[in-house]
């Protein structure tokens, strides 16, 4: 059942959880546009794994209140509001797309209370040095993020016209990404039930907003594409980073330049895999993620 943190400057985070109730808490933050409602494994899947999975809503979508002006690295206050309301002192994060730099942040600025990260098709920052962020990428994401920074009132119009024809149908981003979507994507987007967990993503996220139906997206496209307020190099926590070869929203220059700048990543790369096989992976993931924070519980001072 969902519920909702609430932030000394007034706002509310919502948020639910599933699985193992006494199992290792994951927080894992989800795609662009997303929601709590984003693909995760089934609950007995969860309870198999010893897993206790939460998410929420990022400011402006779903039922979390817009933050204005918000940046990658105000993430990490949300999660720790959202840990305070739980009583966890310790839990590991996982992001995928869009997520994947708001759980870098958790890494890097909670390292006392992050035991253990995940990251899965994500973007490297904006002004990644030595890295053409653009290249690679789709048409779409290039004209959003190009949007995001040089024609804001572009990029309102076209994400609230968007956010409008996902209300009516939230298949339908799908389905504008389709001439854009590779071939390695289309049998993971085969799967009836990832179709159903990606409906319910995108239903939660401009079902019940705060401010407005496309907040939280123009939000985390402005977002994504300015400075993040942290450096991934300050990262210490045990890290996974997941990435298809053929990925051409989250290009795969983007994952090289993070696995050379976060030390002692683990990394993995999937030769005949795109943006979307992040989805079936996540079960492999958070049993990393769950190993490495034993291991690392393990070996810390008494």
């Amino acid at each position: 059942m969902a519920r909702a943190a609430h932030r000394r400057d007034g706002r509310e985070l919502v948020f639910d959880s599933w699985g193992d109730p006494q199992g290792h808490p994951v927080f894992l933050l989800h795609g662009t546009p997303g929601s709590r409602e984003g693909p995760r494994p089934l609950s007995g899947v969860l309870y198999r794994l010893g897993i206790h999975l939460i998410a929420y809503d990022r400011p402006g979508y779903g039922g979390s209140t817009r933050r204005r002006g918000r940046r990658v690295v105000d993430a990490v206050e949300d999660v720790e509001a959202i840990a305070k309301a739980l009583d966890l002192d310790e839990f590991s994060v996982v992001g995928r797309s869009g997520g994947g730099p708001h759980a870098l942040a958790c890494a890097a600025r909670l390292p006392g209370m992050v035991r253990s990260a995940g990251v899965l098709v994500s973007l490297a920052p904006w002004d990644a040095e030595g890295l053409d962020w653009f290249e690679g990428m789709t048409p779409s994401n290039i004209r959003e993020y190009s949007n995001a920074r040089d024609h804001p009132e572009e990029l309102q119009s076209t994400l609230v016209r968007n956010a409008d024809a996902m209300r009516a149908d939230p298949m339908s981003l799908l389905a504008d990404l389709d001439s854009e979507m590779s071939e390695f994507d289309r049998p993971v987007m085969a799967d009836a039930g990832i179709r159903r967990m990606l409906h319910r993503n995108f239903e939660g996220a401009i079902e019940n907003t705060k401010d407005g139906t496309a907040d939280g997206w123009i939000d985390d496209a402005v977002a994504l594409s300015s400075e993040w307020g942290f450096d991934p190099q300050e990262i210490t926590v045990p890290t996974l980073l997941w990435h298809g070869e053929k990925d051409e929203f989250s290009p795969v220059e983007h994952f090289n330049w993070l696995s050379r700048r976060i030390k002692h990543a683990t990394v993995v790369l999937q030769p005949s895999a795109a943006h979307f096989a992040a989805v079936p992976v996540l079960p492999q993931v958070l049993a990393w993620l769950r190993d490495q924070a034993h291991d690392t519980a393990a070996t810390r001072p008494a």
